[in-house]
């Protein structure tokens, strides 16, 4: 589905299975909806799934400017009250999550979880596209992945990306939220690999102790795809979570 919102035409995904909350889905740096589908896969029968291509991945425009990720988050409200959603919960990974955490600081909803999310700077740098890529493809159980990505991201790094997208990473990256994550009032969900060096580890007991209403879960040895790597331990955790039984 396509959707004209804040100037940008984005793509995104909807299904309305006549549910009363909807489980927004949203990716990380250089990815797209596929890299989301092997959750909302298991929970179309529980929920509305909502999953888009943020502005410049995927199949959506770049943003006109250089978006801070406030301009994002004010995006995919909108897009919230396009489509009339009333009760939203957020699963972020990354990038995504890094929203995640701004838009529940500024609106409400049900429930959030963050895999691997940035809420500070890192000395070391955010995977770029490529780099997402070859991780990826090293991991035996993520090369399916790996493929789809291929597909939609190439080789692009940050020196090939555009001048607009290379400015919304400098801002993304360089964005202090203590003061935002402080705000956050709906049960949160960490989910970190514990070899996880884009984000590390560290940052997930830190934003415990900044929201009060929130936990942590460690995949041992898992990284910053752990939520693929350890996919169906991901949906036990979430079922529990979400008080679904199966």
């Amino acid at each position: 589905m396509e959707k004209t919102l804040n100037n940008t035409n984005i793509n995104y995904y909807y299904r309305n299975n006549n549910k009363n909350v909807t489980l927004l889905l949203l990716h990380g740096w250089g990815q797209n909806i596929e890299m989301m589908k092997p959750i909302s896969d298991n929970y179309e029968n529980f929920f509305n799934i909502l999953i888009l291509d943020l502005p410049g991945f995927g199949k959506s425009d770049e943003p006109d400017t250089v978006w801070s990720v406030y301009d994002y988050v004010d995006l995919i409200h909108e897009l919230i009250k396009s489509l009339n959603l009333k009760k939203v919960i957020i699963i972020g990974h990354s990038f995504g999550g890094r929203l995640g955490l701004i838009y529940a600081s500024m609106y409400e909803i049900e429930k959030l979880i963050c895999l691997a999310s940035p809420y500070c700077k890192e000395l070391t740098k955010l995977p770029l596209k490529t780099r997402i890529y070859k991780t990826l493809k090293q991991i035996p159980l993520l090369k399916p992945i790996a493929n789809i990505m291929k597909k939609y991201i190439g080789s692009t790094d940050y020196k090939n990306a555009s001048e607009i997208m290379r400015g919304v990473l400098v801002n993304s990256i360089n964005i202090d939220m203590v003061s935002d994550v402080k705000k956050i009032k709906c049960p949160t969900l960490l989910v970190w690999g514990t070899l996880d060096t884009a984000v590390p580890i560290k940052r997930a007991y830190e934003l415990k102790e900044l929201i009060k209403d929130s936990g942590v879960v460690e995949f041992n040895g898992a990284s910053h795809y752990a939520y693929l790597e350890r996919l169906n331990e991901l949906i036990k955790v979430l079922d529990s979570f979400f008080n679904i039984r199966r």
